[in-house]
């Protein structure tokens, strides 16, 4: 494994926090080229480093906002499978509301069961409430007669 400068990380860590800025302010397609910029920074193997996985999360929750689910999962994809991804309670509830939003049903209820096991039901509180109600069900014991 390839380690990243001290001054490529800074720079990623800049480019990143005028993303953060442009995505506070709705900016998303902004917030998004600020986030590609830092991508482009990270070097192959990119799921080699720990960046990796924040600044695709970043990206990919930019194609969320902009309802670009595919672009969306594709990012998430790369995070989850990047140092620290797996398990990631943001990144599975981003997979499984694109899997939701894409029409995959069973891949939705497995991420957005992850994202609920990792990070309860507060990481479900800024979001449309159908992800919530769609995992609420699939969470509770069968019931006997």
């Amino acid at each position: 494994m390839t380690s990243i400068s001290d001054e490529t990380h800074q720079r990623i860590t800049n480019l990143c926090a005028e993303g953060d800025t442009a995505a506070g302010e709705d900016d998303f397609e902004q917030a998004l080229k600020h986030f590609q910029a830092a991508l482009a920074l990270i070097p192959e193997p990119t799921r080699d480093h720990q960046q990796n996985t924040w600044v695709r999360a970043a990206i990919g929750d930019m194609y969320f906002q902009l309802e670009r689910f595919e672009d969306c999962r594709e990012h998430f994809v790369e995070a989850v499978y990047s140092p620290g991804g797996l398990g990631n309670p943001f990144i599975h509830l981003r997979l499984g509301q694109c899997a939701l939003e894409l029409g995959d049903e069973a891949r939705a209820a497995d991420e957005l069961t992850r994202a609920y096991m990792g990070g309860g039901e507060e990481i479900f509180e800024s979001e449309d409430a159908k992800y919530l109600e769609f995992i609420q069900p699939r969470l509770l014991p069968p019931q006997e007669d």
